[in-house]
């Protein structure tokens, strides 16, 4: 609608969609909260999508929303729970929605971002130097080498690997790892170890250090544990080491700071910066860096790990 003469011109808030993998992890959460305090500080709307730990589902709410031109935003986040949706990115970038992958490699950016305004980035978490850290953390805990039950993320998903690659790459060859699967969901790590225990080469293994790719699978594995019947077995249990990923202050920190954790590796919430970058990008027709890396390091440091009786 036109406006009438001389009324003031009001500009429309932006809207961007934040896509996050579920609202069942202490990081996605974090996420979350950075993402609406930064959209409060920047004065644009968001809208909130979570997949359930489903990729065909998180495309599908993508796709939808781009569809739909009452509701097709101004830009799209989104941490994907699969691939790096180049077909969504595609989609997205043809109805000329700003695109910010997290979390994920996306070898497109560079075509879509070619000849084009529309903002396309990607904002990562160095996923390998998260799993070289552990595969240190390792290494101080258990001097004298031993058993790690190491249990993963999906296998689907780049950052799983990714963190097992950098873990592998530094851990010492007298630490064994065995591999286990997860969805970074806490229910998920007690479903692991529960299933692990019933195993006859469970009692077999000198397991000394369980390892987990984020915090919430640690707590879960740590429950599975403390669950065990036969009081002999769940003596043997109680000196096991307990690790994980993704440090957030409330969680996983907290733990560490209470011992139900011994170390864990702080992951800075990507969104409230990746949300910062769309904004700038959008309001001022420019296109942000391709990538960008974000730090992460040992909570508590290395050094105070290995000065640790092992």
């Amino acid at each position: 609608m036109a406006e009438a003469p001389g009324a003031p011109f009001l500009m429309t808030k932006l809207n961007v969609v934040v896509a996050l993998i579920t609202d069942d992890n202490d990081f996605q959460v974090e996420q979350a909260s950075a993402a609406h305090d930064a959209a409060r500080r920047l004065d644009v709307e968001i809208q909130m999508l979570y997949a359930g730990n489903d990729a065909v589902n998180q495309s599908q709410q993508l796709l939808k929303v781009i569809q739909t031109s009452s509701q097709r935003p101004d830009g799209i986040l989104v941490e994907p729970v699969g691939t790096g949706m180049p077909q969504v990115a595609g989609a997205a970038v043809a109805s000329g929605i700003g695109w910010g992958i997290i979390n994920r490699e996306a070898d497109y950016i560079p075509r879509l971002r070619s000849g084009n305004s529309t903002p396309v980035f990607a904002i990562n978490t160095d996923q390998e130097e998260v799993g070289r850290i552990q595969g240190q953390q390792f290494a101080a805990l258990l001097k004298d080498g031993g058993g790690v039950l190491y249990i993963e993320g999906p296998s689907t998903g780049e950052v799983a690997r990714l963190r097992a690659a950098g873990m592998q790459s530094t851990k010492p060859p007298n630490i064994n790892c065995k591999m286990l699967k997860g969805d970074w969901t806490e229910a998920s790590g007690y479903r692991a170890i529960k299933s692990w225990l019933s195993l006859s080469t469970s009692q077999s293994l000198h397991i000394r250090l369980v390892g987990c790719q984020n915090d919430a699978m640690a707590i879960g594995a740590r429950k599975a544990f403390e669950e065990v019947v036969d009081v002999q077995a769940r003596k043997q249990w109680q000196t096991l080491l307990f690790t994980g990923c993704d440090g957030v202050p409330k969680t996983g920190q907290e733990w560490v700071r209470r011992g139900i954790l011994t170390a864990t590796i702080i992951t800075p919430p990507t969104m409230g910066q990746a949300l910062e970058m769309m904004v700038q990008a959008l309001r001022a027709g420019t296109q942000p860096p391709a990538h960008t890396l974000s730090k992460v390091l040992s909570f508590p440091p290395i050094k105070n790990l290995a000065a640790q009786p092992s």
